[in-house]
């Protein structure tokens, strides 16, 4: 006979993941202000391999509308403007054969929406994943059931893993207005 635990624990880790992948994919989304995890996704070719810019330079925020970028070898000034300019970033890279500056324009209302938008779809893409933790929870209490765990014990689990699914939703739902209001706010 299996207990509830074994059936909860994976519901709950699969939930948080859910919540911390939202976290990492909100975090790239710029909201007007500088933030050097934008260019996480940016991968530069440094010695035949591809790596995060911040693997061949020292990326810092001087100020709210300003990333700097330091490169360890003047080498890399070209390849890192190259993978700036190809990205989705949408942003120039200024070069003063020092440091490559990227100045971030304040958004405009209309890409503030479609950014708030974009950050409602990854929510509700967590939202997803955080619904399909708790079905396959509960489809294992079910099948429990059939290996002889008795029914009142396997309706608790039911309520227990709905009990984390809600207590996920709105943790998701937290975050995701946050990123709203940060992105909103001029």
């Amino acid at each position: 006979m299996t207990d509830v635990n074994t059936y909860l624990n994976p519901a709950s880790e699969k939930m948080e993941l859910a919540v911390a992948y939202l976290e990492e994919a909100l975090a790239h989304i710029r909201a007007g202000k500088a933030n050097a995890k934008i260019l996480d996704g940016i991968r530069v070719e440094y010695y035949g391999s591809a790596v995060p810019i911040s693997n061949v330079a020292n990326v810092s925020v001087p100020d709210a509308r300003t990333i700097a970028i330091t490169p360890w070898e003047k080498a890399m000034f070209r390849e890192i403007e190259k993978a700036i300019i190809n990205s989705e970033l949408g942003i120039t890279p200024e070069n003063n054969g020092e440091v490559i500056r990227l100045s971030i324009p304040p958004l405009t209302e209309e890409r503030r929406r479609a950014l708030v938008k974009q950050s409602k779809a990854e929510a509700e893409q967590a939202k997803v994943s955080v619904r399909n933790a708790r079905r396959d929870a509960i489809d294992g209490l079910k099948k429990a059931v059939k290996q002889g765990m008795p029914e009142d014990v396997e309706k608790d689990g039911e309520a227990a893993v709905q009990k984390l699914h809600d207590k996920y939703l709105k943790q998701i739902d937290e975050v995701f207005a946050a990123k709203e209001k940060e992105i909103l706010t001029v």
